[in-house]
């Protein structure tokens, strides 16, 4: 049962990778405000981004810098719909892009300041992908130290980090073509399952530096105000506060592996119960599952989910 007067809440957003055709296509059909939410987006963008939500194809939503701001704004009508139902939380998160979403939740970040902070991370992390091409691969089934130690071992056929420590038995690694196929080959031996990622380039690693570079002056020039409630950071699984650690926390993200595993834990460690992954598809509430079987979490990303924890909290 998700209960609102006794159990504590979190918010959490998915990030890239989660974008599907048509994921905003049944929102925007039925809500008014979702409407005018996209409509601002696509003024901001210059960019009919309801009509990539609701009618663009895989290819389409595969670039990241379409993929971001899509995803972004998705979710980000969604929590508009929760709290227009009166939902709340005590902290929120979100998983590498979605940790931007989870700024503009918490207060930190305005919506159309984070609109444009997201689109040119993508068309960064795109070119950065263009010049140092690379993916992700999730393998699944090893500890943690096993596929650290896997990458270590590849990088004589070049870059390769753990990229995503994402829940307990399944680990991100990014980089090069030729390291990732070494860790790949080398985890099923040992025994993991591998899969690729429907990514365009190998994020949360060093191919991403001249990316990072560029996108932290950006980040020390954004309007960033203390957030209202805690976001736990990606970077170092910890609540951040105030507007400097948000500013800092952002600048660190794009090459810094995703510590969401750690995110996670301390958000249950603080007395989480309930987790809300506000957004489409459900991977953050499958990875949460696989973290603590104690913890409830659930998708809100149709209709019939909203539906369902509405129904849940007022019982």
């Amino acid at each position: 049962m998700v209960n609102q007067g006794s159990s504590k809440k979190a918010f959490v957003f998915p990030g890239q990778a989660s974008q599907r055709a048509g994921m905003a296509a049944e929102l925007l059909e039925h809500d008014e405000s979702a409407r005018e939410l996209f409509q601002r987006a696509g003024e901001v963008l210059g960019l009919d981004l309801a009509g990539v939500c609701t009618k663009g194809d895989d290819a389409l939503l595969t670039r990241t810098d379409i993929a971001q701001p899509a995803l972004l704004t998705t979710c980000i009508a969604w929590f508009a719909v929760l709290q227009q139902r009166g939902l709340e939380a005590a902290v929120a998160a979100g998983h590498s892009l979605g940790e931007f979403t989870a700024w503009v939740a918490a207060g930190a970040l305005e919506f159309e300041a984070a609109l444009r902070l997201v689109r040119r991370r993508g068309e960064l992390m795109e070119e950065a992908a263009e010049r140092n091409p690379g993916g992700m691969v999730a393998v699944m089934g090893l500890r943690d130290r096993d596929v650290i130690d896997l990458c270590e071992k590849a990088r004589r056929a070049g870059t390769v980090v753990p990229a995503n420590f994402n829940s307990p038995g399944q680990v991100v690694v990014s980089g090069e073509p030729p390291a990732l196929e070494e860790v790949a080959d080398s985890a099923k031996a040992a025994g993991g399952k591998t899969v690729r990622l429907r990514v365009s380039g190998a994020f949360h690693s060093p191919l991403m530096d001249d990316a990072a570079h560029e996108f932290g002056r950006l980040v020390a020039e954004a309007p960033i105000r203390d957030p209202r409630i805690p976001v736990v950071a990606n970077a170092t699984g910890e609540p951040v506060r105030d507007a400097d650690s948000v500013r800092e926390a952002m600048g660190q993200q794009m090459t810094s592996p995703v510590l969401w595993t750690t995110c996670v834990g301390h958000m249950i460690a603080d007395g989480i119960s309930v987790f809300l992954e506000v957004g489409p598809g459900k991977v953050l509430t499958g990875l949460i599952r696989r973290t603590s079987s104690d913890a409830a979490a659930i998708a809100v990303g149709t209709l019939a989910q909203l539906d369902f924890v509405m129904q849940e909290v007022e019982s």
